[in-house]
């Protein structure tokens, strides 16, 4: 045996003990989160309550404070959980989600934010049930492609413009949330976080295609004809209140881009 190969054979031993060590250890360290008791996911909880709550019970407070609420929510669990189960264990789990499940996550969603927000469509069409429920079909249709972030940021001006000169459209931009920024994005993990995160763990990358598709557009289509109606209503109501405002379709929209936003 040649001193060359005998070196080799040392430095690949030495690796595989030292990748079976860091194996090794890092079993040791993880936690199975299903062996964790409930009362675990009260910090979790706590946390979404504050984001759904908080904004409207106490705006003040939360957008001034909003990340030392999410701080607290955090030090909540990290804390005990190094308590009882260690540092180690507590710092591996802490660096095993920021590096391999959150870092990933934020990564796509700048990609689809920076993308999206590049897009600028302008024009002056009217938002009538047609030209609402087709942008709000179309946005759906395309939230599992660029992300729900993408769809959101990419639609949400020109579906503004379409309806301002209506007294009533909040229930427009509350169905785009509904349908574009949430169940748009349920058939692949490009769609939403959830999926993403799945996906990451081994999920298999068309499942939600395959599983979720007619459900998706069950609830897609309730929600669109509601949406629908909706609209057909508030412009009878805007119309029974200013009868000269503009009922009409404006010219088409265009984008910036060269691309043609056909309602």
């Amino acid at each position: 045996m040649t001193p060359t190969f005998k070196s080799a054979a040392a430095i690949g031993f030495a690796a595989s003990v030292a990748g079976a060590d860091a194996a090794a250890a890092a079993d040791a360290a993880h936690i199975d989160g299903a062996s964790l008791a409930a009362p675990w996911a009260i910090p979790f909880v706590g946390l979404l309550l504050s984001i759904a709550v908080l904004p409207l019970a106490a705006p003040n407070l939360w957008h001034h404070h909003y990340g030392k609420v999410t701080a607290a929510w955090a030090f909540a669990f990290i804390v005990p959980f190094a308590a009882i189960y260690g540092v180690e264990p507590a710092t591996f789990e802490f660096l095993h989600v920021m590096l391999l499940d959150y870092v990933p996550f934020i990564v796509l969603l700048f990609a689809l934010y920076t993308i999206s927000g590049g897009v600028y469509l302008k024009g002056d069409l009217h938002g009538s049930p047609w030209t609402n429920t087709g942008m709000l079909a179309g946005g759906t249709l395309i939230a599992s492609i660029t992300g729900t972030t993408g769809a959101s940021v990419l639609l949400i001006r020109p579906l503004i413009r379409a309806n301002d000169d209506r007294s009533y459209n909040v229930h427009v931009i509350v169905f785009f949330i509904f349908l574009v920024s949430n169940i748009g994005g349920a058939l692949s993990p490009l769609g939403d976080p959830p999926l993403y995160l799945g996906f990451l763990k081994g999920v298999d990358f068309f499942w939600p295609t395959v599983h979720l598709a007619s459900k998706t557009a069950l609830v897609t289509a309730i929600l669109l004809a509601s949406s629908s109606r909706s609209t057909a209503t508030s412009i009878g109501a805007t119309s029974a209140k200013n009868p000269t405002r503009r009922l009409t379709q404006g010219p088409q929209s265009h984008s910036t881009a060269g691309a043609t936003l056909l309602c």
